[in-house]
């Protein structure tokens, strides 16, 4: 069993690395590796695509490397691997962002990444730090995850679902954010699992064991 940690220049990948090791090491979900090469991404068994910084900057990066989100993309769409997308990574899966400018997407699940506009005034916007979970649908690889558990949050545009039975979870922020996204083989989530300690950890584990 092979999981990749795509690495498109997209922030640095230690902390993930180590959290996906850690939690493959204790299931026995097999190897991870981080790789930006396209023939790693097509022998996976997993894929998890992270991301930090804006929309556009993060979807230009990705096509720069040659080959590699044809390689996501024919593996997840054509193959139905398990996808992880992760903070920006999960905001490449919506139809299109709006950060700056319009960028599309890869258009996996329906809906627009637009500016968090809290109706609180006093609510600053990166919504940074942490922050509860409230789950709205239940999923394979929320096992052992409850609405209260905490979680790590670094963003300011947030994933508007056109669906709302594909926002598998949210948390409230003068409105409501999506947290965790999911259909078929594809989950996202907005906030940094390798950051968020026992939640991170247990979402993490949950996938490498998950068997759509």
């Amino acid at each position: 069993m092979l999981t990749v940690l795509v690495d498109y220049d997209s922030g640095n990948l230690h902390s993930a690395e180590k959290a996906f090791q850690r939690m493959a090491a204790e299931v026995g979900g097999g190897t991870v590796l981080v790789s930006d090469r396209p023939e790693d991404v097509a022998r996976a068994d997993r894929i998890v695509l992270p991301g930090d910084g804006a929309f556009p900057a993060c979807r230009r990066a990705l096509g720069a490397y040659g080959g590699l989100s044809e390689a996501i993309e024919e593996a997840v769409t054509t193959r139905a691997r398990p996808f992880l997308g992760i903070c920006v990574g999960m905001q490449m899966m919506a139809t299109r962002g709006l950060e700056y400018e319009e960028t599309a997407g890869f258009g996996w699940i329906g809906g627009e990444v637009e500016r968090i506009a809290p109706a609180d005034p006093l609510l600053k916007v990166p919504h940074m730090g942490w922050n509860d979970l409230v789950i709205d649908h239940a999923h394979p690889v929320l096992e052992g995850i409850e609405t209260g558990d905490h979680a790590y949050f670094v963003h300011s545009y947030h994933f508007r679902v056109a669906n709302p039975a594909e926002r598998l979870a949210h948390a409230d922020y003068g409105s409501e954010i999506t947290a965790i996204i999911g259909r078929d083989t594809m989950v996202g989530t907005q906030f940094h699992p390798e950051k968020s300690q026992a939640t991170g950890l247990r979402l993490i584990a949950n996938f490498l064991r998950w068997k759509p």
